[in-house]
């Protein structure tokens, strides 16, 4: 007698999820809980007369960050394939309630958060960043790159990443709607599109670039401050002078953690986009080196899994979530190092805030999904396969019958 386990997919399609990828993510979790609970009591201190305050709040958000993760990991890809159309729907929406009085807050002009009772602030670009990537893979998955008009085929993408983007800048965050169009950039490249049809719009873009610098005065002295930050080391060159001091003051082997809970938490911002400043001076080099080490570490296995992934979408998805996060990262460092100007980026898995965070371990947790999931379409060849045997089956059936 033959037993049969879960018959609607063949035993030996399984593929397991890839433990070391998850094992990098455990790390970047626990560096980033270290670091936070190095920088942020003299903040929450002072702020919030208690010196755990972003802790405990980030422990609640890792929490639910953490079964957001496992349930995107094991639902089926083709269920988060039939739910795109909705969560990008309500990314649209989330990204445009920012202007609306009374659920949006403002803060120096942008409105990039929402207030939600019980929960706190929300930024719903976070939300895009993963929705983007998503949009894209299913895309690129629809219009293959062997269709005869591939020019045309990839126009579609473009248009959606660059309707997303906008969105972004009408809530004045310039930076992250650049960062986005480079992450889709990647995809774009990744997916077959040729460097000679961005040319175009390269020029164009260098161009948008420097108008929307020069329409805010903030962007302007951003990038004077990055030019020449001794000029403006006490105006608004301050917070880029202070974290260079903090990462060299770290030498080699850091200050210790104690350190960074004196000067360094008054820098402005150490808890969230300026975190990496007290995880190198407590740590000093060697302490950048490690998590460089496990940052380089997570972006292996996450292209190891985008190109072994026998599923485009899954592929796709899971190579521009991998990128999002390792360029993200590596984007942040340089904005803490001096080597780039102030961008308002967070560095993943460290930076205080529910939504980078839960957004991150969602983005984890699709690339831990197209580690182990089947072939794309296996389900319904699988299917058709069993009902042609069956058909075959009672049509031998029946001719033994009338013989």
């Amino acid at each position: 007698m033959g037993y049969t386990i879960l018959p609607d997919r063949p035993v030996g399609n399984y593929r397991k999820t890839d433990f070391l990828f998850f094992i990098s993510v455990v790390l970047l979790c626990g560096l980033g809980f270290f670091s936070l609970y190095i920088c942020s009591p003299f903040k929450g201190e002072a702020l919030f007369n208690d010196s755990l305050y972003f802790i405990k709040r980030q422990g609640v958000w890792f929490l639910f960050s953490f079964v957001a993760m496992a349930v995107i990991a094991f639902v089926p890809m083709k269920l988060i394939k039939k739910l795109l159309p909705l969560m990008i729907v309500s990314t649209i929406v989330l990204c445009i309630l920012p202007h609306f009085v009374g659920v949006g807050l403002n803060t120096n002009g942008a409105s990039r958060w929402i207030y939600i009772p019980g929960i706190g602030t929300f930024q719903p670009s976070e939300m895009a960043k993963f929705t983007v990537v998503l949009f894209l893979a299913n895309l690129f998955n629809k219009y293959s790159i062997e269709d005869d008009d591939v020019q045309k085929n990839f126009l579609y993408p473009l248009l959606g990443l660059v309707f997303f983007c906008m969105l972004i800048f009408l809530q004045r965050d310039f930076s992250t709607g650049i960062f986005m169009f480079i992450i889709g950039f990647f995809m774009f490249i990744a997916c077959g599109a040729k460097l000679r049809w961005f040319l175009p719009l390269f020029l164009l873009g260098i161009f948008a670039v420097v108008f929307f610098i020069t329409l805010e005065p903030y962007r302007i002295r951003r990038v004077i401050a990055f030019i020449d930050p001794s000029k403006f080391q006490y105006s608004y060159g301050y917070q880029q002078m202070m974290s260079q001091k903090a990462v060299i003051d770290g030498g080699l082997w850091g200050q210790g953690a104690g350190a960074a809970l004196g000067w360094v938490g008054s820098i402005p911002e150490v808890q969230t986009d300026y975190i990496f400043a007290g995880w190198s001076n407590a740590m000093g080099f060697v302490g950048i080196a490690a998590y460089f080490g496990i940052i380089v570490f997570f972006l292996w296995r996450g292209l190891v899994i985008s190109i072994t992934c026998p599923d485009r979408f899954a592929a796709y998805g899971s190579f521009g979530c991998t990128a999002m996060i390792f360029v993200q990262s590596i984007l942040n460092c340089c904005v803490v190092a001096g080597a780039a100007p102030t961008t308002g980026i967070p560095l993943p898995f460290f930076s205080s805030g529910g939504s980078s965070l839960l957004f991150s371990m969602c983005m984890c947790g699709f690339i831990m999904n197209a580690s182990h999931c089947p072939e794309q379409d296996e389900y319904e060849r699988f299917s058709e396969v069993t009902v042609e045997n069956e058909n075959m089956e009672a049509f031998d059936s029946l001719v033994v019958e009338n013989e």
